[in-house]
């Protein structure tokens, strides 16, 4: 069986558990800026720089991977949200982008089949691959509508990279998500199917749309369904949405997106909304009940944490799903779905 398969298979009897945050958990460990850096020779400072310890510190990487294993995930991604070379300019490490791809990726895979010899049970690995810090939609001159800080060749080409490297590292699917930008989620898209056919292998595609305000739309103006037509043409194993609220905010978006695709769904929220002090207070137990109500509402596949959530968030999540039926993907009519920034059909 490919993983594509074997995942469906699992699908069609559970909910699927996805992982949580990483940010949250690496912040635990406290550690300074000699440790992002390690050995390797790099101008700018590093401290902050989470996707260098697949290089630098495997080891707390893989300690992440595992715990979430532990906790019930069937899924877990690499360590790889910001390892573009767009992203990576920040830090002055753009040669290494290859190289960091590959090495979280092997890094997941090892906790994967680790935590597979233990009980039996399949575990997939996603290829994270985050939205960079540029638009393709939106200047960010406001006197110049027109300028743009990158081209959307450029950006699929930077996505190429990581894919091909993801891939040569042994995820079995590439995940697109915090989708921000539209434009931005369609570069990575075509990134990866093109990776995906030099391969030779089939690696499917999963994509994350993120809302940026209470009027449920992207930063690039589209709704979730909006967002959806714009790239069903890829043909992605999963849809859905992450980060940006907590479980609660996200349940009405979600119950749209039920209605409208015709392929699995995937969602992880924030443990909340952050404090103050950017800080997320929610308890795992309430996270849980939350993504509860999704479930009985039928309307999720597979579920996770982002910002704030931990191994604790996961492990309660697993605990309240357990035994529970998924969602029912529909067949829907045959119509022409077209989108702007917002989802129309043509029927006769």
């Amino acid at each position: 069986m490919t993983a594509e398969e074997r995942f469906r298979a699992v699908a069609a009897e559970k909910i699927m558990i996805f992982d949580g945050g990483y940010g949250t958990s690496i912040q635990k460990h406290g550690l300074t800026e000699a440790d992002y850096r390690g050995s390797l020779d790099l101008a700018k400072d590093q401290k902050g720089n989470n996707d260098l310890l697949c290089l630098t510190r495997p080891d707390i990487v893989e300690g992440i991977h595992t715990a979430y294993l532990d906790a019930g995930a069937d899924m877990i991604e690499t360590n790889t949200f910001s390892s573009t070379k767009i992203a990576m300019a920040d830090y002055g490490a753009e040669h290494l982008v290859r190289e960091i791809n590959i090495a979280a990726a092997q890094i997941a895979r090892k906790a994967c089949e680790a935590a597979t010899a233990k009980d039996g049970r399949p575990r997939f690995v996603a290829g994270s691959i985050g939205p960079t810090n540029k638009t393709l939609s939106i200047s960010p001159d406001v006197n110049d509508p027109a300028y743009r800080e990158v081209d959307y060749d450029t950006l699929k080409a930077d996505y190429r990279e990581q894919c091909d490297a993801l891939i040569e590292g042994g995820v079995d699917f590439l995940l697109v998500e915090t989708c921000f930008d539209t434009l931005n989620a369609k570069a990575a898209g075509m990134a990866a199917r093109e990776a995906e056919a030099a391969a030779g292998r089939p690696v499917p595609l999963m994509l994350s749309f993120t809302i940026t305000d209470m009027s449920g739309r992207n930063l690039s103006g589209h709704t979730i369904n909006a967002f959806w037509y714009s790239l069903r043409h890829l043909k992605p194993l999963t849809i859905g949405v992450n980060c940006a609220f907590g479980a609660d905010l996200l349940r009405p978006y979600l119950s749209e997106l039920a209605k409208n695709a015709d392929t699995l769904i995937l969602a992880y929220p924030n443990a909340g909304l952050p404090n103050e002090l950017g800080q997320y207070d929610e308890l795992p137990e309430t996270t849980a009940t939350l993504i509860r109500q999704w479930v009985d509402e039928g309307l999720v596949n597979m579920v996770g944490g982002c910002c704030g959530t931990t191994p604790a968030h996961i492990g309660a999540v697993a605990k309240a799903l357990a035994g529970h039926k998924p969602r029912i993907v529909p067949e829907l009519p045959v119509v022409t779905r077209l989108a702007g920034l917002e989802p129309m059909h043509i029927a006769a």
